[in-house]
């Protein structure tokens, strides 16, 4: 009975005094220097800086960093503050120095303005924000914001005057944390590029552009038109108008080669049915294929239209005597022919006809 006595008080003494030591282990735990630091606001506290800081953690004790940026601070200095404050007995771990990063949103200059692009793009007439050229009233940074700004860019008002070409947008960025908003502001001039065929040297009416002649550029929509011809249609075409190097190409100023020049000599050809006529000529116009153009035929002395079917070849229409039913007794006079010809068979390829 004395022994079992005995062993209910120990059990009752070891129980509380291992509680107590659980307690105080708790209580006393060591603090801890941390060799890295993040953090989002502009303050750095106890908390930040020491592991196991206790109720000395809020207290503020350094300024942060710039946003995005890390800056260095020696442990002696550390130690020094912390002591200041009460905070005693932080174990170093024999770190030399602590790193503060300050975290932070960064919206990269190319992004603000691709996103100024889209916002004024198709407004009064703009095309696409991938042709627009933006020139802002203050050179566009990277931008870095508070790291509690993870919403989108959303433009909460935008203005363009197409005469003069100046934009005014403004971008809201929402949190997820609070009610505040970020605001962003942006000003310029947007001009519409387009990409024209640029002539490399002075060219004269009549020239047919070869593919040195032309080049490639990205001009204000507003200098070339928006008929600016693309330098892939302009190689191998005729100019209509002679222009200065360095001038966009117009669709208007460009066509197809002229086959067909005046005062030249061309082939007259007489083709229908069975029938095949050549005659010489001479061009009274220019003409390029498909063209309707007058001829003299040197031959009759008469004047004459045809189209344009080659090089210095004019296809002159053939009109065929009118035939009866079958059944009609009258006799096919030479008054029922509109335009008699000699014929010829195909195979006879140059026989020359008087009839025009």
């Amino acid at each position: 009975m004395f022994v079992r006595s005995m062993l209910v008080a120990a059990l009752l003494v070891v129980a509380p005094s291992a509680a107590l030591a659980q307690e105080n282990e708790d209580v006393i735990a060591t603090p801890v220097l941390r060799a890295q630091v993040t953090v989002e606001s502009d303050i750095v506290r106890v908390g930040d800086m020491v592991e196991n800081a206790g109720t000395a953690s809020q207290i503020a004790i350094y300024r942060s960093p710039d946003l995005g940026t890390t800056g260095m601070l020696p442990t002696a200095q550390i130690i020094s503050t912390l002591q200041a404050h009460q905070v005693i007995g932080v174990d170093t771990r024999d770190i030399k120095s602590v790193a503060v990063t300050r975290l932070a949103r960064t919206l990269e200059s190319k992004e603000i303005v691709s996103q100024v692009a889209h916002a004024i793009e198709h407004r009064s007439g703009l095309g696409d924000a991938a042709n627009l050229s933006l020139t802002f009233d203050r050179d566009v940074q990277d931008v870095r914001l508070e790291a509690w700004n993870n919403g989108s860019l959303q433009p909460a008002s935008v203005r363009y005057e197409p005469r003069s070409g100046r934009f005014d947008v403004s971008f809201e960025i929402a949190n997820d944390t609070n009610n505040n908003r970020t605001k962003l502001r942006f000003t310029g001039i947007a001009v519409e590029m387009l990409e024209a065929a640029i002539l490399t040297r002075n060219v004269e009416r009549g020239d047919v552009l070869k593919a040195s002649d032309v080049v490639t550029e990205r001009r204000p929509k507003a200098e070339v038109g928006s008929d600016a011809a693309p330098r892939v249609g302009a190689v191998g075409m005729q100019m209509r108008k002679g222009l200065r190097a360095g001038q966009a190409l117009r669709v208007a100023d460009i066509g197809k080669p002229d086959l067909v020049q005046k005062d030249d000599n061309v082939t007259l050809i007489y083709e229908a049915a069975g029938i095949y006529l050549t005659a010489r000529g001479k061009a009274i116009d220019n003409g390029t294929e498909g063209d309707t153009v007058t001829v003299l035929n040197l031959q009759s002395k008469r004047t004459i239209t045809g189209t344009v079917v080659g090089r210095d070849q004019v296809t002159i229409a053939i009109a065929m005597p009118r035939l009866l039913p079958a059944d009609t007794t009258s006799s096919i006079g030479a008054a029922e022919t509109e335009a008699p010809v000699s014929v010829a068979n195909r195979n006879s390829a140059q026989t020359t006809s008087k009839a025009e």
